[in-house]
C-alpha cells in the first residue's frame, strides 16, 4: 500500500512539474525520422500531400460511408467524406489557432505563435484527411464483422491460446481508429521505416481514444475511453507520440494499460467529423428520396439559426433564387455546417483551459446545450430512417458475410503450422507488403491478414469473396 501511494504521489509530482502548455503540444519532427527538413512548404502541408497521393487514401473512393454506392445517384463515400471533414477541420484550426496564438504565453514565444497562427489549420486538416484510413470495407459493419469473427472463435481454446490477453482484446474489438495509427506508422514489407513519416502533431491530432483495448470502457465510459486508439503492436509508436506531444496521463484511470487524456487538437478533428457526417448524411438521404425537401428544411433551420447573423427571412430571401431542390438543400447544408463550425469554435474558446488540462470530458457539439437541442431531431431521424434504411441494412448484412468468409480463409491459412497447398495459394493472394514472415508470432500473422482485409474496397472484397467461393471465376 505504501509503495503504491508513493508511486501515485510521484506521478502527481511529475504531472505538476510537466504542466501542459500550448508551447509544448506540437512538434515539427516526423515519426520515424531523426530530423525535420526546412523546405518552402511547411512540414504540415507536406503531411497533407503525402496523404492525398497515397494509395490508401485513393481506396477510400470505393468504401461505403453510409449508403451503398449506387450507379445512378451520387452519394458520399469515404473519400468525399474525408475531404469535406478536412475542409471543415481547416476552418476550425484556422479560427482556434488565431485565438491560441494571441494567448500571452503563446504570443511571447515566436515559434509557437507562428505555429498556431499559420500551421495548426494544416495539422487539423491533415488529421481529418486521415481519420478514416483504418476503416475496412462496408462501413462500420466491416469493423463489427472482423470483431465478430474472433468473438465467434472464443470457444476454441487452441486458437485463443495463440494470443495473450491484450492481443486477444485487440482482435475481438477491432477498431478502425487503432488500425489507422497502424497504417500510418507501421513499416510494411518492402516499405520505408516510419510508415507515412507524418509529423507527430498530425498523428497526435488523430488519436481520439488514447488507451488500449483492455482499458476501453465502451459507450458507457468517458469519451476518451469509449473506444481505443492503438493495437499492442503499435504500443511503442503510441508511447513515442504521447511523449513527444506531452499528453496528460489520466490519473483517475484504474486500467490494465496506459490511459491518457485527449490532445487538445483532437477535439477539432472530432468536431469536423461530427459536423460533416450528421449534416451530409441528411443531404444524401434527400438525394435518394428518403427525406423530402421540406423535411430537410425544417430540420436544418434550427441549426442554421444558431448563427445569430441568420434569420428565417434572410434564408428564404437568399434561397428564393434557387429553383433546383438539390441545390436548395446544398445551400441549407452549407449554412448549417457554418453555424455548427462557429459554435464549436466558441465552445473551444470558452473551455480552452479545461481542454488544455484534460478536464474537458465531452465533445464540442455536446458541450453546447443549444446545439445539442438543435441536433437532437436530426440524430433521431437519422437513426430511424437513414442508419436503419433497408439499403443500409442489406449492405451491413452482406458485409458481415463477405468479411467473415474472407477472414476464415486467410486467418486459418496464416496460422496453420503446416499449411496445405490451398492455404499456401490463399496466402499468395496477399500483396507483398502484407506477406507473412517465418518468425512472425500468431498475433503478427493475424494482423497481417487484417492489414490486407481492412485495406480492401467494397468491390474488391466482393470480387475476392466470389472468386474464393467459386461463384465467379476470373476471366470467365
Amino acid at each position: 500500500m505504501g509503495r503504491k501511494s508513493a508511486a501515485l504521489r510521484n506521478l502527481h509530482f511529475l504531472c505538476r512539474v510537466n504542466q501542459p502548455h500550448w508551447n509544448t503540444l506540437y512538434s515539427f519532427d516526423r515519426f520515424g525520422s531523426d530530423r525535420s527538413r526546412q523546405t518552402r512548404r511547411s512540414e504540415f502541408e507536406r503531411d497533407w500531400d503525402r496523404l492525398v497521393f497515397s494509395s490508401a487514401f485513393r481506396r477510400l473512393q470505393n468504401k461505403t460511408q453510409v449508403f451503398p454506392l449506387p450507379q445512378e445517384v451520387f452519394v458520399h463515400n469515404r473519400l468525399t467524406h474525408s475531404l469535406e471533414v478536412a475542409s471543415v477541420g481547416r476552418s476550425l484550426g484556422e479560427m482556434v489557432g488565431q485565438f491560441i496564438a494571441d494567448l500571452p504565453e503563446v504570443a511571447a514565444d515566436a515559434l509557437s505563435a507562428e505555429f498556431y497562427r499559420y500551421h495548426l489549420k494544416h495539422v487539423v486538416a491533415s488529421a481529418c484527411l486521415a481519420h478514416d484510413l483504418g476503416n475496412p470495407a462496408f462501413g462500420h459493419s466491416g469493423e463489427e464483422a472482423i470483431s465478430q469473427y474472433f468473438i465467434d472463435r472464443s470457444g476454441d481454446n487452441r486458437f485463443m491460446g495463440l494470443f495473450n490477453e491484450a492481443e486477444w482484446a485487440d482482435l475481438i474489438r477491432f477498431e478502425g481508429n487503432a488500425n489507422a495509427l497502424r497504417l500510418l506508422t507501421h513499416q510494411f514489407n518492402g516499405r520505408l521505416p516510419g510508415g507515412f513519416n507524418l509529423t507527430y502533431s498530425t498523428l497526435g491530432a488523430m488519436i481520439k481514444y488514447p488507451c488500449d483495448a483492455r482499458s476501453s470502457l465502451g459507450k458507457g465510459g468517458p469519451k476518451h475511453r469509449s473506444k481505443y486508439g492503438f493495437f499492442q503492436a503499435e504500443r511503442a509508436a503510441f508511447e513515442q507520440i504521447v511523449n513527444k506531444l506531452h499528453f496528460q496521463p489520466d490519473l483517475e484511470a484504474n486500467a490494465p494499460g496506459p490511459v491518457f487524456h485527449r490532445h487538445p487538437f483532437v477535439f477539432l478533428v472530432e468536431a469536423a467529423d461530427d459536423i460533416c457526417y450528421s449534416i451530409v448524411d441528411y443531404e444524401d438521404a434527400h438525394r435518394l428520396g428518403i427525406f423530402s425537401t421540406e423535411k430537410v428544411r425544417q430540420d436544418f433551420l434550427p441549426i442554421i439559426l444558431l448563427n445569430p447573423e441568420e434569420s428565417p427571412e434572410r434564408i428564404e430571401r437568399l434561397a428564393s433564387h434557387v429553383s433546383d431542390a438539390n441545390e436548395y438543400i446544398a445551400f441549407l447544408r452549407a449554412k448549417a455546417i457554418n453555424a455548427l463550425t462557429m459554435c464549436c469554435v466558441d465552445v473551444f474558446v470558452q473551455n480552452w483551459e479545461d481542454i488544455l488540462l484534460g478536464r474537458f470530458k465531452t465533445d464540442l457539439i455536446s458541450a453546447n446545450a443549444q446545439v445539442k437541442q438543435a441536433m437532437q431531431p436530426l440524430m433521431k431521424e437519422s437513426v430511424k430512417h437513414i442508419y436503419n434504411h433497408k439499403s443500409v441494412v442489406k449492405i451491413e448484412l452482406a458485409g458481415f458475410r463477405i468479411m467473415a468468409a474472407l477472414l476464415e480463409d486467410f486467418v486459418d491459412a496464416a496460422i496453420a503450422e503446416k499449411p496445405n497447398s490451398r492455404q499456401r495459394n490463399t496466402l499468395q493472394l496477399m500483396p507483398e507488403q502484407y506477406h507473412i514472415q517465418p518468425d512472425f508470432s500468431a498475433y503478427e500473422r493475424v494482423l497481417s491478414v487484417l492489414d490486407f482485409a481492412s485495406g480492401m474496397t467494397d468491390l474488391y472484397a466482393l470480387k475476392l469473396f466470389r472468386n474464393l467461393r467459386g461463384i465467379e471465376v476470373p476471366g470467365i
